[in-house]
C-alpha cells in the first residue's frame, strides 16, 4: 500500500474545507478555469464539485451535512441491498440514497460567462450551438450517473480519478469510488476521507475493492468516525489514519482509539501545567 503524502493530505484538506462555501477560485490551486463541473442539490447548492487541470488526475470533492435534513440521512443506518457483479451487499441507506438522489448538473465555466441566464435559457443555447462543454442534464437524473457521465471523457483522455469528502461527503465519496470502479476499474487513483462515519455492513467491507487505495483520517476524539454507534453491524473500509496528540497512528483498533481519545479528554485539563505547555506558547510573546 502506497503511503498518503503530506502534500496530498494538505491538498484533499483545503479542497474539503473549500467545499462548504457556495464559491471560490477553483484555478487558484492549478486547475484549468474551464476544469470544473458542479452537481447541484435540492436546495440549489453544490453537493459535489468535479475538478481538473493539466495534470492526470481529476479530483472529485463531496461536501458533508450541512442541514437538518443531511443530519437525518446519517441517522437512517438501517440496511439497503446493492448487487454488483453479481454480488449482493449492504450499505447504510442514508448514504446510499445521497449519491442515488435526483439532482442536476451545471457546467461552472458557463454560467459564469453568463450570469444573467436562467438555466432554461442556458439549456435552450445549448440547444442551438451544441456547446461541446456545456451539459445540462434533466431534473431526474441522480448523482451517481451524473458523475459517471463527466468522468468518462475525461478517463477517455487518460486522466485518473480520486475521491474525497468530508463526514458524510466522505461516505457518500466511498460509496462513489465502489460504483465508478465497477465501470472503469483502473482509473481510480485513491480516496481520501476526513471524519467519515461507517459507510456499510459487513459484506461491504468484504466485496470492498479499493481498501490499498482508500485513507481514512480520523483526528482525535471525532465522534463522528465512531458512528454509526452500533457496535459490530456498520464496517469501514480502507486504511485508517488516526492524528492524534501530534502523531499519526495506522489501523488502530476501534476500542483502543476510544479508550485513548477518553483518557486523552479527561487528562487535557492537567496537561495545561507541563512545562511544554508554557514553551509551545511562547510565540503569544512576540504578538505583545
Amino acid at each position: 500500500m502506497k503511503k498518503l503524502k503530506r502534500y496530498q493530505y494538505e491538498q484533499y484538506a483545503i479542497l474539503c474545507h473549500l467545499a462548504y462555501p457556495d464559491d471560490f477560485d477553483h484555478t487558484q490551486y492549478g486547475f484549468l478555469p474551464e476544469g470544473r463541473e458542479e452537481i447541484i442539490d435540492r436546495w440549489g447548492r453544490p453537493i459535489i464539485r468535479i475538478l481538473w487541470g493539466e495534470s492526470n488526475e481529476v479530483v472529485l470533492v463531496f461536501k458533508g451535512s450541512q442541514n437538518i435534513w443531511d443530519w437525518l440521512l446519517n441517522l437512517a443506518c438501517f440496511p439497503k441491498k446493492v448487487i454488483t457483479a453479481n454480488k449482493p451487499y449492504y450499505v447504510h441507506w442514508g448514504y446510499h440514497y445521497l449519491i442515488n438522489q435526483k439532482s442536476i448538473h451545471r457546467n461552472y465555466a458557463f454560467h459564469q460567462y453568463h450570469p444573467d441566464l436562467s438555466d432554461s435559457q442556458k439549456a435552450d443555447i445549448f440547444q442551438a450551438t451544441q456547446l461541446p462543454h456545456y451539459r445540462q442534464h434533466a431534473a431526474n437524473s441522480n448523482i451517481i450517473k451524473q458523475i459517471q457521465h463527466i468522468v468518462a471523457p475525461l478517463i477517455a483522455s487518460g486522466k485518473h480519478i480520486s475521491l474525497t469528502g468530508h463526514s458524510s461527503g466522505g461516505a457518500m465519496a466511498v460509496l462513489s469510488a465502489n460504483y465508478l470502479y465497477q465501470h472503469f476499474p483502473q482509473a481510480i487513483k485513491r480516496v481520501v476521507t476526513f471524519g467519515q462515519p461507517a459507510t456499510g455492513f459487513w459484506s461491504f467491507k468484504k466485496h470492498y475493492p479499493l481498501n490499498h487505495q482508500t485513507y481514512r483520517i480520523c483526528c482525535d476524539l471525532d465522534i463522528v468516525t465512531f458512528l454509526p454507534a452500533i457496535p459490530f453491524m456498520h464496517w469501514h473500509v480502507g486504511q485508517m489514519l488516526w492524528l492524534h496528540n501530534g502523531k499519526i497512528y495506522q489501523n488502530i483498533p476501534t476500542i483502543i482509539r476510544l479508550s485513548r481519545s477518553i483518557i486523552s479528554w479527561i487528562m487535557r485539563p492537567f496537561s495545561y501545567h507541563f512545562m511544554q505547555k508554557y514553551i509551545r506558547n511562547k510565540d503569544f510573546f512576540d504578538k505583545h
